[in-house]
């Protein structure tokens, strides 16, 4: 990493720890939320629709999941789009500091949050609800790094889109609930009619959610969970590349 690049990541973790909203939402609300449900007596009751797991388990990569969409679509888009929209990416495109150190430290910064996050929620769960730690910890590494690249890259797409932060934050907005909704926060992929959760599987976080959860109980995601992933963070980073704008 270079000198410049260095700086520029100092400086950007300065500016993150000066927002104390976006710390809170990223790091601590997926695991107030799960603490919040996990108080509540029915989940922490085996459920037959869960394969007798208790909805408590299923929630731990939910709210891994809600991390990451938090990060990645709630976070960061505002920053780079304001950046863009003040003309700091355009000053900064006439120094030795290339853009891309600026958003490769966003990506950085946004991304290693909502990992504190994911250890947060799986340190409760297993503490204060008795949520087993993943049972495949290779598998579950991987169904999480590519949960992350596939969120970042959407994030990075919504980024490349909008104009301004007021369209970015108005854009996370709208994929936040549909986003969450193939993760399961309402109703577990695993509870889903089979119709539709085929079709949530699809989508990078239904994928993510159903390779998660296997890997939490012990079994190595599912490769066609992990392709889903994997395709759905080419085709995201690619259309980003394609309509990133510095200016």
């Amino acid at each position: 990493m270079s000198t410049a690049t260095t700086a520029v990541l100092r400086t950007e973790f300065r500016l993150f720890r000066r927002e104390p909203a976006g710390i809170f939402w990223i790091m601590a609300f997926p695991t107030l939320l799960l603490s919040v449900l996990g108080s509540i007596p029915y989940f922490r009751q085996p459920d037959d629709s869960l394969g007798r797991l208790r909805p408590v388990d299923v929630y731990v990569p939910v709210s891994v999941l809600l991390a990451l969409v938090m990060a990645a679509l709630q976070a960061m888009p505002p920053v780079l789009t304001g950046y863009r929209e003040r003309g700091i990416l355009r000053r900064m495109s006439l120094t030795p500091v290339r853009p891309t150190a600026l958003l490769g430290s966003q990506m950085a910064l946004h991304g290693a949050a909502a990992l504190v996050s994911v250890a947060l929620s799986l340190t409760v769960g297993r503490l204060a609800f008795e949520v087993r730690l993943p049972g495949s910890p290779a598998g579950y590494v991987l169904a999480l790094a590519l949960s992350l690249v596939a969120a970042l890259s959407l994030g990075a797409l919504v980024s490349a889109l909008s104009r301004t932060a007021k369209i970015a934050n108005s854009a996370g907005a709208a994929l936040f609930f549909p986003m969450m909704f193939t993760a399961g926060l309402w109703l577990p992929v695993r509870a889903m009619p089979e119709v539709l959760a085929r079709i949530v599987e699809s989508l990078p976080f239904g994928a993510a959610a159903q390779a998660l959860t296997q890997a939490a109980a012990g079994d190595w995601p599912g490769w066609s969970h992990l392709g889903v992933l994997a395709l759905w963070t080419v085709v995201l980073s690619a259309a980003a590349t394609r309509w990133f704008r510095w200016e």
